[in-house]
């Protein structure tokens, strides 16, 4: 793919102008733009680092009720045992799902190189 740099006139700005930019809007719009090139070019790493984060809330939620349980028998905090299992369901969705993006990202990839690869080549000069 052919580049060149091309010159342009750069002129400060005037005094006493305000500038457009917007610290936390500009901010919040850039870190969403990195997250879905992420999700769009590394699924896999994305999803996956969700799901561990997500595991580990589900292993320090359920641990005290695990250990409560092998101590006594009982349940007693039964709600914090059904959320602690749903976010660890959660976490293996999300680590399958990325598996599964990362696959398809993969075959995407294949394509278009298989859709350059079929250009022709550039005359010789």
């Amino acid at each position: 793919m052919p580049i060149a740099d091309v010159d342009t006139a750069y002129v400060d700005r005037l005094p006493g102008s305000d500038s457009k930019l917007n610290t936390i809007r500009d901010g919040l719009r850039i870190l969403t733009m990195i997250v879905l090139l992420v999700k769009e070019e590394r699924p896999f790493a994305l999803f996956c680092g969700v799901g561990v984060l997500l595991g580990l809330l589900s292993l320090m939620l359920g641990a005290p009720v695990i250990v409560e349980f092998a101590e006594t028998g009982l349940v007693p905090r039964f709600p914090t045992a059904i959320l602690a299992s749903a976010i660890m369901v959660i976490s293996v969705l999300a680590v399958i799902t990325g598996l599964i993006l990362d696959t398809v990202t993969l075959g995407r990839r294949e394509m278009k190189r298989m859709a350059y690869l079929a250009l022709p080549a550039p005359p010789r000069r």
